[in-house]
C-alpha cells in the first residue's frame, strides 16, 4: 500500500477541471497532501511531497510555517517529526545545487496590537461572525485560547493567506479519525475565504489519490453534509 501511494505522489499535479474556480493549483495541492502526510505520520511520502513541493517553486518558509502550523491541529510531535523530515531535504536539495524559494518571513505584529485582539478579529473574520454560544459558553477560556494563540499568534502571520491555511488545516484534520466536526467547520471557513465547493470537492479528490482513501472519503463525505448545511 505504501508503494501504491507513493506511485500517486509522482503523478503530475495537472487540473481536472478547464475553470480555475473548479481545482487546486499546483501549490494550493502540495500544502493541503504535505499537511495531511504530515498530520498521518506518513513520513515516507511526506518526504516525497516536500521534493515535489519545493520542485514546484513552493517556498521553504511557506511549508515550514504549513508544518509549524499543524501542532495546533495534530500536536507538537507531529509537527516537530515533520519539521525533522524537512531540515534533512532542504540540506540535501542545498548540497546538490537546487536553488529552492526561500519565501518570507512573516512580519511581527505591530507592537500595540495584543494578540488576543488580533486573533478575535482574524477569527470572526475567517467564521464569518462573533465565535459564540455552545462550548464556548460552557468553557470561555477555550475561546480566549484559540484568539490569543492559534489566531492572534498563528493565523495572524502573513507569510501564508488564508486560504492556504484552511488548506493546510483540512489536510491535516483530514487524516485524524474522529474530527469530523472539525472538518466540517474548516470546511465551511474555507468556503467563507473565497475557496469554492468545486474546489474542495477537487481537494477530496487529491487527497484521496495521494494521502489515502481514507482520508479522500472522510473530506468528500463531511464536505457534502457541510454544504448542505449551510
Amino acid at each position: 500500500m505504501k508503494h501504491f501511494a507513493l506511485l500517486f505522489c509522482l503523478l503530475p499535479l495537472e487540473p481536472l477541471a478547464a475553470s480555475s474556480a473548479d481545482y487546486l493549483t499546483p501549490r494550493q495541492q502540495h500544502i493541503a497532501v504535505i499537511a495531511a502526510l504530515a498530520a498521518k505520520g506518513d513520513m515516507e511520502n511526506l518526504k516525497s511531497a516536500l521534493h515535489r513541493g519545493l520542485d514546484d517553486r513552493l517556498a521553504v518558509s511557506e511549508m515550514k510555517e504549513v508544518l509549524v502550523q499543524l501542532y495546533a491541529y495534530c500536536g507538537f510531535p507531529r509537527s516537530l517529526n515533520a519539521l525533522g523530515a524537512f531540515w534533512p531535504v532542504v540540506e540535501e536539495r542545498k548540497a546538490r545545487g537546487s536553488e529552492d524559494a526561500p519565501g518570507r518571513d512573516p512580519e511581527p505584529l505591530p507592537a500595540e496590537v495584543q494578540a488576543w485582539e488580533a486573533g478575535r478579529k482574524v477569527q470572526t473574520e475567517l467564521v464569518g461572525r462573533p465565535v459564540e454560544g455552545g462550548v464556548f459558553d460552557f468553557a470561555p477560556v477555550i475561546n480566549d485560547y484559540l484568539r490569543a494563540h492559534l489566531f492572534g499568534d498563528i493565523f495572524a502571520r502573513n507569510n501564508l493567506d488564508y486560504p492556504s491555511r484552511e488548506l493546510a488545516t483540512v489536510g491535516a484534520l483530514s487524516s485524524i479519525e474522529g474530527l469530523e466536526s472539525q472538518l466540517a467547520s474548516h470546511l465551511a471557513v474555507s468556503l467563507n475565504v473565497g475557496l469554492t465547493a468545486s474546489q474542495l470537492r477537487y481537494l477530496a479528490t487529491i487527497l484521496k489519490e495521494r494521502v489515502g482513501e481514507t482520508e479522500g472519503e472522510r473530506t468528500a463525505q463531511v464536505l457534502e453534509k457541510a454544504l448542505q448545511a449551510r
